[in-house]
This record gives C-alpha cells, structure tokens and sequence, in this order.
C-alpha cells in the first residue's frame, strides 16, 4: 500500500475512488486530523488494508473487495500467465479472509465471482462495471433508508450513535448517519450523542467529523456515559448500523452495541439498526453462530502508540457484540422496514 496525498479536501461521501485503474481509499486510521489515501493495485494490498483498518464498516467494505476483485483481474491477465484464473481464485481466497464478521464482504466476492468466466477480453470491463453497480446501489440504498428511518421518528428528539455508520463506512451518505442526516433535515433530529466507541474512536474520529462536516450538532460521549445521558432524558432513539444480521434478527455490529441496547430498553428508548439487505445472512439462523472478530490486545492496552495499560496486563479485544432480535425495535433495509423482528425475522423483508 502506498500513501498519497490529494489538493482535494476529503470529503465523508467519497471515501472510495477509482481512478485511472486504480483504488483509492481515505486512510481512516488517520481521520480526522489527517485526510490522506492510500492507493491499492492489487488484491494483496485491497486485503491489507482491508485488514489494517485503512477502509472500515461493512458496506465499505464489501465495496472495497469488488474493486479489489478487479485489480486482481487485472493485475493477473498483466502476468500473461496462462493459469491466471487460478491465481485470481487464490486471490478472492485473501479478500475473503481480511474479516471475518462483515457479510457483505463475501456478498460481493461471490457476486463478482460469477463473472470470472466470462471472456478475458472482456472481463476487465465487465468487472469495473460490475464493481462500480456495486458501489452506486449501495448509496441509493443509503438515501432509502435514510427516507424509511427518519420516517420511524414521529418528533424532533435527540438520539445516540455509535461507532461509524456513514458515508466512510458505505458508498456515501450513509447507514445509521444516513438516517440522521436525513432526519435531520426534516427538523425531527435535534442533536446527536456520539459515542467515542473504544478502542479505535470511531465515534469522536469519523462520526462526529462526517457530523460536523453536514451541519449537524453533535457531542461526543463516552461509551460508559450513554446510560447517564438516557436517565438525563430527551433521548427518542439509538440509531446504529450493522456488520452482519441474523435470519432470526439477532445484529453483530461494533463491541459496545449491546449494552446501548440493554440501557435504552431500560430507559423507554426506542432502539433502531440501519442497514442493507446485503447485510442480512440467512445463513446464519442466529447470532450465536456469526463469527466474532478478535483483534490484538495493544489496540485496549495501547493508545497514540504510548501504553496504558499496566505491565503485565493482558486485554480481551472482540471488534463486535451481538444484540438479540427483542432488544431491537425496527430494523430499516432499502426494502422496507422490519418492525420488532424478534416476532418476524428477516426473512419476510427478502422476499
């Protein structure tokens, strides 16, 4: 992977660039006090940033693999080799292991993956067209269901978020933020609570700045202050994202997500998750079957690099938590909205 720095200011809605056959993506891991890319020009370097947390949030990140699928393709046809398939299979083989927990990811490999097959002379362009129908559906997507989630809100409140669910972590506009923003401009979002969500800050790095950067009022939180702030009242809804939703309802999403749920149930505060269809996984019957992502105790025991933690402390570091279907009121998809989908599932939204 190669840094690189654009004249252009970054921009929440243009996180992921194709240009002149390669991908750029802003290196979240620097936002937002530093707004550069990295380029990638193989799948080797998609799946490693993929891995470092340069790209983050699920939709992202089934986006980001499409454009790696094609980098592969064209990277392996450039070989001359005449096995070059196979070398493109071994290759979606490493996107598919960058995470382990965000569907979405191998929602777009397998979709990409049908086109192998197709005529070589072809298949570069068909492949970018492929990738690039991924990209733009997603942000439709976004704008529908930022249009179905504000349309749940039925009075100017303010809400609670967590992590980051926009348009870094989608196609643009956004998931969860995606609702807000939208909601926002309706009137019916009056401030936002962001939490800081540990240990990468993706609340007070990325939402609070895509925030920001939309005029929206917003202050950042820490992740053991949101129970405080629903008991201080005027709290109407916890809007989140998702990286994976089981068929019986049940949502992985990031570590913190589940006691935001347990605390809003007990406060009256309604509990919503905002994501794609591609999110959905019928294969999964329920949450205690997706795969959690564990990742290095330095991410807890560290912080800027400098270490935090006591010497000869050890860290537990699980990226998710699954919130059970009867903690979640309304799951909003493109399609429509899934209201307690502890009673119906997901499966009806699908068909």
């Amino acid at each position: 992977m190669e840094v690189i720095n654009l004249s252009e200011a970054a921009h929440p809605d243009h996180a992921i660039k194709w240009v002149d056959s390669e991908m750029l993506l802003l290196d979240q891991r620097v936002m937002p006090h530093v707004e550069r890319f990295v380029r990638c020009t193989d799948a080797q370097q998609t799946a490693e940033a993929i891995t470092a947390m340069v790209v983050r949030g699920a939709p992202a990140i089934g986006i980001t693999a499409a454009y790696g699928v094609v980098l592969s393709v064209m990277h392996r046809l450039a070989e001359g080799k005449s096995n070059w398939r196979d070398a493109v299979i071994t290759d979606l083989e490493t996107l598919a292991a960058s995470r382990p927990t965000a569907v979405n990811l191998f929602w777009a490999i397998d979709r990409m993956r049908k086109l192998i097959d197709e005529d070589s002379e072809t298949l570069v362009d068909r492949l970018l067209i492929e990738a690039r129908q991924i990209h733009q559906e997603d942000l439709i997507a976004n704008r529908l269901m930022g249009e179905l989630g504000s349309a749940c809100i039925t009075e100017p409140t303010s809400v609670i978020t967590h992590c980051n669910a926009g348009g870094l972590a989608t196609g643009g506009h956004g998931t969860a933020v995606g609702v807000i923003r939208t909601a926002f401009q309706r009137g019916k979002i009056e401030h936002v609570y962001a939490d800081e969500t540990r240990p990468w800050l993706q609340g007070s790095r990325l939402t609070a700045w895509e925030l920001v950067h939309s005029g929206i009022p917003v202050s950042v939180i820490a992740d053991s202050a949101a129970s405080a702030r629903m008991r201080e009242g005027g709290i109407g809804w916890v809007i989140v994202g998702s990286d994976r939703i089981a068929a019986n309802g049940d949502v992985a999403n990031k570590i913190g997500t589940y006691q935001l749920a347990v605390a809003a149930r007990h406060h009256g505060v309604k509990f919503m998750v905002v994501a794609p269809t591609s999110t959905l996984d019928l294969n999964v019957s329920c949450g205690e079957e997706i795969p959690i992502e564990t990742r290095e105790q330095s991410e807890i025991l560290q912080c800027g690099g400098a270490n935090i933690g006591a010497k000869g402390a050890k860290a537990w570091n699980p990226v998710f938590d699954v919130t059970p279907a009867e903690l979640v009121d309304v799951i909003v998809t493109e399609r429509g909205v899934i209201r307690n989908p502890a009673e119906k599932g997901i499966r009806a939204i699908l068909r």
